[in-house]
This record gives structure tokens, sequence and C-alpha cells, in this order.
């Protein structure tokens, strides 16, 4: 069957974290003084006591999702095990206050990210997609000072196949329409991939384990996914996503005939 003829590129996503501003680098810098607390406790390498944090952050997601506060109270929790409860109150205390740190981080953004959101935006409509606390990403959304360019901003408790597929739906959008621009292969690629989208992927030098836990891309998804390393890269990746998506869309000569 043939692509419809309005299989072509129509709405553009963007992630937040790790792919407009810096976000790891805050959460692993925590994770370094979480471990630093603990460490006063046992004689715990630091490996293994960021292992147990991730176990009992995974675990809790279904409760707490994501973002700080539901690190914090991983954190917590982690504390508490790994030092068989002897952790103290004071301690417990600078944990907690490692999560207002990162709440009040300073939103960096990735170095030509607005000017490349900007020349996209010329030429598409733009979405930004991303994923957390609701609170605290409206905050960094805010004082990013790139809330203007962005006719919508969604923010989910999650990102699968069926919560692009809503928000799609909402835009009167086909998959084969979009395109998502992102850090993480787990949130921000392989749902889009999967539904049939397109997707442009700009890995960022620090992941969390969990967004690292996707497959291989590889067949149909492939050839709908380009990967650059700098956002100065992307109107390029993104022009090149819609000529292609233009010319698998474009009947033959015969076939206009």
């Amino acid at each position: 069957m043939e692509p419809a003829a309005d299989d072509r590129i129509r709405l553009v996503g963007f992630d937040g974290d790790d792919t407009l501003w810096r976000s790891e680098d805050y959460f692993d810098d925590a994770q370094r003084r979480f471990e630093a607390i603990v460490g006063a406790y046992v004689d715990l390498d630091d490996s293994r006591a960021r292992e147990h944090l991730y176990t009992v952050e995974k675990g809790n997601l279904a409760l707490f999702g994501y973002g700080v506060k539901g690190m914090a109270l991983s954190m917590i929790e982690a504390a508490v095990d790994i030092t068989g409860a002897r952790i103290s109150a004071a301690d417990l205390h600078r944990i907690v206050q490692l999560a207002k740190d990162m709440l009040q981080h300073p939103v960096e953004l990735l170095p030509g990210i607005r000017e490349a959101v900007e020349a996209i935006a010329a030429e598409h409509r733009i979405v930004l997609i991303t994923k957390g606390d609701l609170f605290h990403q409206e905050n960094k959304v805010r004082r990013s000072g790139l809330a203007d360019l962005f006719g919508r901003i969604e923010i989910v408790s999650e990102k699968d196949p069926a919560t692009y597929a809503r928000v799609l739906g909402e835009f009167g959008i086909a998959p084969p329409q979009f395109v998502m621009v992102g850090n993480s292969l787990r949130s921000d690629i392989a749902p889009v991939l999967q539904l049939g989208g397109w997707a442009v992927h700009m890995p960022y030098h620090l992941t969390w384990a969990h967004e690292r836990e996707a497959g291989p891309v590889d067949g149909e998804g492939e050839r709908r996914l380009r990967t650059v390393a700098t956002p100065q890269e992307l109107p390029a990746a993104v022009r090149q996503i819609v000529e292609t998506a233009e010319t698998v869309c474009s009947p033959s000569p015969g076939q206009a005939a």
C-alpha cells in the first residue's frame, strides 16, 4: 500500500532534560554526595551503593514517579537499608538538603540549543514533551527562557508508546508525521519508532541507568532514526528527515499521471 500523501512531517517534539538543558549532571553529583554520607557508616564501595540506590529507585517508580522528589525518598530508604537503620537524623536531613539543592539548581541550556530550536520552529510546529515532577518541570521550563518557542508543553509521568499516541492524537497527527528529538533511547526514541514515527537521537555524556534500558534500534526503526552529536546539527537532521519523508510520499511519474 502506498503511504498516504499526508505522511509528511507536521510536528517536531523535543525532550527537556539533557536535550535542552543540563540535568543528569546534578543527579550524578547528588548520588556521589549520597554515597559519601552512607560511606561514613559502612565499608561499601561506591558502585555497590549506587546499585542499591538504583534498585530502590526502580522499585519505587510506580509509587513516586520520576524526578527529584522520588529520588530523595528513595535515597532515604536506601540509606536506612545500607546502614542497617543506623543513619542519624542529621544525615537524613543532609539527604533532604540534597533534594532541595537539586530542585533549585540553575537551568543551564546546552550550547547552541536555543538557536537550533528557533531554526526548527521557523519551519515546523514544535512541542515540548518532558517527564518528571510537574512542579519542578514547570519551573525548569519557565526558567529556561524557551517556553515562548513551543506551541504546547506536555509534562507526562511516563514516555511510552501510549503516551506518544495520546499526544499525537490530540494534535491530529499520525506517527509518520512526527519527529522526536531527545537524548534517551528508552524514553525519546524507541517508543516513537515503535509507533512508526521519526526520531533524532542526541546522546548526552551522562545517562541514568534506567534510561539506558533499551534494545538496539534496527530494521525499519533504523531507517527512521538520525543521530547527532551537538545541537547545531539538529536543524539539518530534521530537514534530512523531512526530505526523506517527502520522497517516500511523492508518487512516481507514472502514478502522478
